[in-house]
């Protein structure tokens, strides 16, 4: 099972883990290209996703607040990504498209 692990503002990390935000975002950018997609064209984004030609093959991502060894996580399943325009009043900018990241349910939680 491959495991993403990412961190979140507060007010991110509280709004997934009740449930109330169903996606997370991140910039369509080479780093994150990386981190997603062992090989990945950018001339054929979509197509990449489609096919998912490359796509390492997450399956649950860890979502920790701050840095300390004692900081609050938890563990959520990773249900797929897209390639889209995000909610404003979920973090992401109008009109910018985003990886976007597919929550499902909670899985286990830490430090809460």
């Amino acid at each position: 099972m491959k495991t993403l692990h990412l961190n979140l503002k507060k007010k991110w990390f509280d709004m997934i883990l009740s449930g109330e935000k169903k996606e997370e975002y991140r910039e369509i950018k080479p780093y994150w290209e990386n981190r997603l997609f062992s090989k990945f064209n950018n001339s054929d984004i979509e197509k990449s996703l489609i096919t998912k030609n490359g796509f390492i093959g997450y399956s649950q991502i860890i979502f920790s607040n701050g840095y300390s060894k004692n900081r609050p996580q938890f563990v959520i399943e990773f249900k797929g990504i897209e390639i889209r325009e995000g909610n404003p009043d979920w973090g992401a900018e109008p009109g910018v498209k985003y990886f976007v990241l597919k929550l499902g349910s909670v899985i286990k939680t830490e430090n809460l």
